[in-house]
């Protein structure tokens, strides 16, 4: 069982077929897809310095676009202390530039949440929320934060949290997963967002 379906237990079940499919990485634990986001959109142009500063850490990033080519690969393993974990990367093609945006999710069974630990060495920590829609899609929110500096993981105030919101179904008649992401902030609005959508692909 991969970490979703322990983390749902028996509303996985409830789950649309293919996201059941993508979220239990069937294939040698491996899911990958192929797609558009048809709108990414960035945060306010001041704070592109800042952003662009945290595309080193392969997270999030200051661009907008419209129909930007994406790519997605998760990847399920066991790490060397024997928590299972899912390695997500997500990649943007826009014409000057790709963009990566990476994640590593464990789950916390007693607490009932995904652990996302966001960036590439790790920046940012989250809590994620996972619950299934009455139509079988997937609703993912944010919980608390931390900024993580070396061995240290310093709470973020709640001012300051990036909140997280995350819709993610698949379209019977286009066959395609799509996606949803939201994210913003009490103070500055939005960070980032996007939405489109993909196909799963062989690798």
């Amino acid at each position: 069982m991969s970490i979703y379906q322990k983390l749902l237990g028996d509303s996985f079940e409830n789950l649309h077929p293919k996201l059941q499919e993508r979220y239990s990485f069937q294939k040698d634990g491996v899911f990958q897809g192929k797609g558009t986001m048809t709108d990414i959109r960035g945060a306010k142009r001041w704070m592109y310095p800042f952003l662009l500063l945290l595309t080193r850490w392969k997270f999030i990033f200051p661009e907008s676009g419209k129909n930007i080519p994406f790519e997605i690969k998760n990847v399920a393993y066991k790490r060397p202390d024997g928590m299972e974990e899912v390695k997500w990367e997500r990649m943007f093609h826009f014409p000057q530039v790709t963009r990566r945006f990476h994640a590593f999710m464990t789950i916390d069974p007693a607490r009932k949440v995904v652990k996302d630990y966001l960036g590439e060495p790790h920046l940012f920590y989250s809590d994620l929320l996972f619950t299934v829609t009455p139509e079988g899609g997937l609703r993912i929110s944010s919980g608390s934060q931390k900024l993580i500096l070396g061995k240290m993981e310093i709470p973020i105030p709640s001012m300051l949290k990036g909140n997280v919101e995350v819709a993610e179904g698949f379209d019977d008649q286009l066959q395609v997963f799509t996606i949803e992401v939201k994210i913003n902030n009490r103070l500055l609005g939005n960070l980032m967002s996007y939405k489109g959508y993909f196909a799963e692909v062989d690798g």
